[in-house]
C-alpha cells in the first residue's frame, strides 16, 4: 500500500469552493441578519458564519499575482468579521446585562468615598432606580438602613428579583430594554455623585473643618496651611497637623509639620513617622525619639549596623536614647567602637539615658582606651548618668585627667559619689 493510502493527499482534503460562491453566500446571510427577529433566527445566522469561516479555511485560494490587487481571503474574513460583529450587536438585550450593571453599581457605591453631598446624590440615583427598575417587574423595592449598605442591599433585591424572573431576550425584550435604561441611569447618577477625589486637597480639607479655627485675628502666616499647624500645635492638637501631613506634600509642609510633631512628641503621630523612618527620614526619626515608644526600636536597630551613614547613625542613637528601651542596650554598646568618633559619643551618650546597668563596663572601657577625649567625655557623662556606686566609680577615677572635658564629668561623678558617701 502507498504511502497516499495511508493520508489523504491536498487535493482530497481541499474545499472546492470559490470565492465568488463563498461571497454569494455571505449576501445570503447578510440578508438574513438583516430580517433576524429572534434569537434562534441569529443562531442560525452564526451557524452560517461558522459554515463559512471553515470552508474558508479548507478552500485553496490562490493569492493575487498583482501586489496592488485585494487579497480575495482578506476580502472574505474581513466581511466574516464585519457580519460577526454585527450580530453580536443585534443579539439581546439580556437579563444578564441588567444584573450586571446592578452588580456593577453596587461595588461602586460600596467602593467609593463621598462626600457628604455624594451620599445624598448617591443616595437618590438609587432611591430613583428602584423606582425605574420596579416597575418592569412589577415588583416594589425599599431602602431599610444607613447609606451605603442599606442602598446595596436594596440592589442586590433588585439583581435576585430579575434573575428569579427568568426573562427572555425575545418575549421580554420591551422589560429588559426598560430595566437597562433604568440602570444606564443609576450608573449615570452614581458617576455624577460626588466623591472625595473629585474635590480638590483644599476643599476636602475645607469640607473636614481643616481651617475653621483660622480667623481673621489669627491668619498672619501664608500660606493659611501653616497658619493652622501652628494654631494646631498651640492647641496641642496633632491628629490636624497629621491632616495637612497628609495632604500637602510640598518639602515646606512637610518639614512644618513634622517639626511640629517633633515638639509635640505626640503619640498620635507615632504611625505617621514610623512609615518615614521607615525611609530612613531623620527629621521623622527624631519624633519618634520625642515620642517614646519602645515598638520603634526594632526598626531603628537596623540603621546603626555597619559603618555607613554616621549622621544618621547619630540621629538613631540619640532617638534610641530618648526612647530609653532596656532592649537598645546591646545594639547601642556595639557602636561603641565604630569608626567615627560622633557616632561612638552618641552611643555613649544614649546608653547613658538608658541607664541600663549592662552598660558600665563598656563604658568604662571607653573611658580609659579611647583616643577621643570628647568620646571619653561621653562616657564619663554617661556612667554619671547611670548613677550606681559602680558606675560613679569608674568615672571618679579621671577626676585628675589630663583632659578638661573628661575632667569636668568625672569631677561630677566624684562629687556625687563624696555625696552619698556615709560619714565618719
Amino acid at each position: 500500500m502507498s504511502d497516499g493510502d495511508d493520508e489523504p493527499d491536498d487535493e482530497e482534503t481541499a474545499v472546492d469552493v470559490t470565492p465568488e460562491e463563498l461571497h454569494e453566500r455571505l449576501d445570503e446571510i447578510e440578508a438574513d441578519l438583516e430580517e433576524a427577529d429572534t434569537e434562534a433566527d441569529l443562531d442560525d445566522v452564526e451557524a452560517g458564519l461558522d459554515d463559512i469561516e471553515t470552508k474558508l479555511d479548507a478552500a485553496e485560494i490562490p493569492e493575487p499575482d498583482d501586489e496592488d490587487e485585494d487579497d480575495p481571503r482578506e476580502e472574505l474574513e474581513g466581511r466574516v468579521g464585519d457580519l460577526r460583529d454585527e450580530l453580536a450587536a443585534q443579539r439581546g438585550p439580556y437579563a444578564e446585562d441588567v444584573v450586571d450593571d446592578v452588580e456593577a453599581a453596587q461595588e461602586t457605591l460600596t467602593d467609593a468615598e463621598w462626600t457628604e453631598t455624594g451620599e445624598g446624590e448617591a443616595a437618590d440615583a438609587v432611591t430613583a432606580f428602584l423606582d425605574g427598575a420596579g416597575e418592569p417587574i412589577e415588583t416594589e423595592f425599599d431602602v431599610d438602613g444607613s447609606f451605603p449598605d442599606a442602598q446595596a442591599e436594596a440592589l442586590e433585591a433588585v439583581a435576585e428579583a430579575v434573575e428569579t424572573a427568568d426573562l427572555d431576550a425575545d418575549e421580554d425584550a420591551e422589560t429588559i430594554a426598560a430595566l437597562l435604561e433604568a440602570t444606564d441611569a443609576l450608573t449615570t447618577g452614581l458617576d455624577d455623585a460626588e466623591e472625595w477625589d473629585d474635590l480638590t486637597v483644599v476643599e476636602q480639607l475645607t469640607a473636614e473643618g481643616f481651617y475653621d479655627r483660622l480667623e481673621s485675628k489669627n491668619r498672619k502666616d501664608f500660606p493659611p496651611e501653616l497658619g493652622v499647624v501652628r494654631i494646631a500645635e498651640a492647641e496641642n492638637d496633632p491628629e490636624r497637623i497629621l491632616q495637612a501631613l497628609d495632604a500637602f506634600e510640598s518639602d515646606f509642609m512637610q518639614e512644618n509639620c513634622v517639626t511640629a510633631l517633633r515638639r509635640m512628641g505626640a503619640p498620635e503621630a507615632y504611625d505617621a513617622m514610623l512609615e518615614l523612618a521607615q525611609r530612613r527620614d531623620r527629621p521623622a526619626i527624631e519624633v519618634l525619639g520625642k515620642i517614646g515608644d519602645d515598638d520603634a526600636c526594632e526598626t531603628l536597630h537596623e540603621y546603626i549596623d555597619g559603618e555607613s551613614n554616621p549622621p544618621l547613625q547619630k540621629t538613631v542613637l540619640k532617638a534610641l536614647g530618648e526612647i530609653g528601651s532596656a532592649a537598645s542596650t546591646h545594639p547601642i554598646a556595639d557602636r561603641l567602637v565604630a569608626e567615627d568618633p560622633e557616632v561612638r559619643s552618641g552611643a555613649a551618650r544614649a546608653l547613658g539615658r538608658i541607664g541600663d546597668t549592662r552598660a558600665v563596663e563598656p563604658l568604662a572601657d571607653v573611658l580609659a582606651d579611647d583616643e577621643n577625649d570628647n568620646v571619653r567625655a561621653a562616657a564619663a557623662w554617661a556612667l554619671y548618668q547611670i548613677g550606681t556606686e559602680r558606675a560613679l566609680t569608674e568615672a571618679a577615677a579621671y577626676a585628675d585627667d589630663r583632659s578638661y572635658v573628661v575632667e569636668n564629668e568625672a569631677t561630677r561623678a566624684k562629687e556625687a559619689l563624696d555625696a552619698d558617701a556615709p560619714t565618719a
